[in-house]
């Protein structure tokens, strides 16, 4: 499933996939492959990705139903 909520997220940061991937060290394609859907991130990776972002686990990885 696509991860609309990271990547609009990022957006409104105006920070590209590579800029994310520097600042939590992981390639831009793993950033890419996270918001496409086609990776599911360790529990680490998800933690930097909110604390970058400024965001929740809640807000950018819970599936609503």
């Amino acid at each position: 499933m696509k991860n609309l909520k990271l990547k609009a997220a990022r957006a409104a940061l105006d920070l590209s996939q590579q800029d994310l991937a520097d600042k939590v060290g992981v390639s831009r394609q793993t950033i890419n492959a996270i918001e496409k859907g086609d990776y599911n991130p360790t529990i680490k990776l998800c933690l930097a990705i909110c604390k970058a972002l400024g965001k929740t686990l809640d807000e950018l990885f819970w599936e609503d139903e």
